[in-house]
């Protein structure tokens, strides 16, 4: 099932945790102090397909 998942992305691999977890830190960071009402998708493109 793993394996299935993977190749179902656009990039061919599931995300690694620091991946997401840098995703998260910029969200809890300054830097997206100006960010209202938004959604960083971190998956390897699959909702562009």
């Amino acid at each position: 099932a793993w394996k299935k998942i993977s190749e179902s992305t656009p990039l061919g691999r599931v995300a690694k945790p620091l991946e997401i977890a840098y995703a998260i830190l910029f969200l809890a960071s300054n830097i997206s102090s100006y960010m209202t009402g938004s959604e960083i998708i971190v998956d390897g493109g699959f909702t562009a397909q």
